[in-house]
């Protein structure tokens, strides 16, 4: 065999082993395309194919197969370094192993293993350029993952695959048009499944619950994996939570963990179902797997906060105290959790420090929940007038949210305008009457506090009615009536067709006016 034939074998060597991670076609093709046969089904493929197609569609992936995914990626990397699209493919892996786990540590790997795709090949990557963009989401660096997102969509504006990652950003920056012209361009190029789970989740952002209840509901049944399908009955199950229906958001919970045993989120979800439902210990159980499987600091702060309303004190703290070690830990590996820490300061800390780490917040990150985090914190501080405006944007801009409302009305309470305060805590209690366990009881009390309205209504609906002033005498003007409930100066007079001073007769036309012939009778 000659030499010149030895760049063909070289490439045909290169395909194959490419091959080994189960794509049938170009295996580098599916880091962000997932392959589909045209008949609405998914190819068949192994564990590390499947958490390819997985991972390439921005959608959840079983453990095991992610690790299939990364472990031949990692062999094959040593075998070929310059492979730049196996560096974005194991980026993208580590990406969502590290939030799949909560193990930090993945995501160092994952900006290296992306950035060494992008040095490989710098322009017209833009699959490197979506892994950094999801990257930066998981962190919470929204700023940077618009940036990425961006510049992915540049190169490549047909590939549908960016636009969820763009979302994303957008929604954590709080920008609700840029929200809707990337979920505009996602619904012109992504598959149904894709397109249902961002689409519903713009809607509850929106709060058209209804609207986001069918479209998640939709994505559910469209799930292609059983990983996807347990993410899918989550968010469902959520909506139904934050509806005040804990017996059905702990159904679908429950369906979740039978698709996806994992799928630490639901556990959480049944902890705080079950907690509403009275069935504490084993919501205290369900919080506790899910702190073993996936430890945030959102969920301490959920099972601290349960054990603080059943007076265990002492465990509260120690949840407390692995919250603000978590958030220390997470910090090393990128991660940005200032809004759960300043909500946590504000509550149950130093309400100051709470205000001067979520103001920074909210200027990088103006969404909804850092405003109200923020409304909050100041409220706290002392000064309420301030934490209203934020409290009352978020109302405006973010999802119907129960915490929102009660956040607002209890501002209002202390600001002494009972009436607002009475609306807004008796909005929180209809919107989800289990929202939290320790406001809740507050916002009851505050109720019982404000008591009810006065009968009767207010004493005057309308102002004062002035007295018409007395004509004067050579003024012979129709008399004007005022409407009840309104002033005189209220009701503007036609113009008159009379003089000042002058008899009380129409003005004649110069234009003859027809003979007038009597009628029968007259």
């Amino acid at each position: 065999m000659g030499p010149h034939k030895s760049p063909v074998r070289r490439s045909v060597k290169r395909a194959l082993v490419a091959s080994v991670v189960g794509a049938a076609v170009a295996g580098a093709a599916y880091v962000l395309v997932p392959m589909d046969r045209g008949d609405g089904r998914p190819p068949a493929l192994g564990p590390a194919g499947r958490a390819m197609a997985a991972v390439g569609a921005g959608a959840p992936a079983a453990l095991p197969d992610l690790a299939a995914l990364i472990g031949e990626r990692e062999a094959h990397l040593r075998a070929h370094p310059g492979d730049d699209h196996s560096w974005a493919v194991l980026g993208s892996a580590y990406v969502a192993r590290g939030a799949r786990t909560a193990d930090f540590a993945y995501y160092p790997k994952a900006e290296q293993a992306l950035r060494t795709s992008l040095r490989a090949r710098p322009r017209g990557n833009p699959e490197a350029l979506t892994g950094l963009a999801a990257l930066a989401n998981v962190r919470h660096d929204f700023r940077a993952a618009r940036a990425w997102g961006e510049q992915a969509a540049k190169q490549a504006p047909k590939r549908w695959t960016v636009y969820p990652a763009l979302i994303d950003a957008y929604t954590g920056l709080g920008d609700a048009k840029a929200v809707g012209k990337a979920l505009a361009s996602l619904q012109k190029l992504g598959p149904a499944p894709a397109v249902k789970t961002r689409t519903g989740q713009v809607y509850r952002d929106r709060g058209w619950r209804e609207d986001a209840n069918a479209a998640l509901t939709d994505a559910a049944a469209l799930a292609r994996t059983r990983a996807e399908k347990a993410a899918g009955l989550h968010r469902v199950g959520e909506l139904a939570w934050e509806r005040g229906e804990p017996a059905q958001a702990l159904r679908y919970y429950e369906a979740a963990l039978d698709a996806d045993p994992d799928h630490h989120p639901s556990l959480a979800g049944k902890g705080r179902a079950l907690a509403a439902l009275g069935r504490t210990s084993e919501s205290l159980h369900a919080y506790r797997s899910a702190l073993a499987r996936q430890p945030l600091p959102e969920y301490a702060l959920e099972l601290g906060e349960l054990y603080e309303s059943l007076k265990l004190r002492p465990a509260a703290r120690a949840q407390y105290d692995m919250l603000r070690a978590r958030v220390k830990q997470e910090s090393a590996g990128g991660v940005n959790n200032e809004r759960v820490l300043g909500l946590f300061e504000a509550d149950h800390g130093d309400p100051e420090a709470a205000v001067e780490r979520l103001r920074a917040e909210y200027k990088r990150h103006g969404n909804p929940q850092t405003a109200d985090a923020l409304g909050w914190a100041l409220h706290l501080s002392g000064d309420g007038e301030a934490g209203l405006k934020l409290v009352t944007k978020a109302m405006k801009d973010g999802p119907r949210s129960a915490l929102f409302a009660y956040h607002r009305g209890e501002i209002e309470r202390q600001l002494g305008w009972y009436g607002a305060a009475r609306r807004h805590i008796g909005e929180a209690l209809r919107i989800n009457p289990y929202f939290s366990p320790l406001a809740v009881r507050e916002a009851k009390r505050a109720m019982e506090a404000l008591g009810e309205p006065p009968e009767g209504g207010p004493e005057q609906m309308y102002a004062p009615v002035e007295p018409a002033p007395a004509p004067a005498a050579a003024w012979t003007s129709p008399r004007r009536v005022t409407p009840p409930g309104y002033s005189s100066r209220q009701v503007t007079p036609r113009r008159s067709t009379m003089r000042r001073g002058t008899p009380s007769t129409p003005r004649q036309s110069t234009r003859t006016a027809p003979a007038r012939t009597a009628s029968p009778g007259s």
